[in-house]
């Protein structure tokens, strides 16, 4: 009983190379020197829209297990890499304000652009 994919086209609001803030999971609750609260902020490494999720820079960091394959030349050892996290978990950045907006869709001069619902402004 695995879940379902969806089949057709699916579109995400969060492209590849997005600046996005964490508003729930796990690095939400990142903390500063003073010990306020700081959730990470990052660039959108990867999207799969099918199944929800994203890579965020330097977010959801695991550890893999690689093998040495010397015919390629890849060391093995341990590897911090990026995990995939669920999409509603991150929101996109205003580029004026730099807080978490939502964003819509408008047409201008006959193209379909993504505004961010706060300031207004074209991502």
């Amino acid at each position: 009983m695995s879940k379902e994919v969806k089949k057709g086209t699916v579109r995400s609001r969060i492209k590849t190379g997005d600046m996005v803030v964490f508003i729930a999971g796990r690095d939400y609750n990142k903390f500063d020197n003073t010990g306020a609260r700081k959730p990470h902020r990052g660039k959108v490494i990867a999207v799969d829209p099918r199944k929800g999720r994203i890579k965020v820079e330097g977010a959801g960091m695991v550890k893999k297990h690689r093998k040495a394959d010397t015919q390629r030349n890849i060391d093995g050892g341990i590897i911090d890499m990026e995990n995939w996290v669920n999409i509603s978990n991150v929101m996109l950045v205003d580029p004026e304000s730099g807080e978490p907006t939502r964003i819509r869709y408008e047409t201008q001069d006959g193209k379909k652009v993504r505004v961010a619902g706060k300031s207004g402004k074209v991502i």
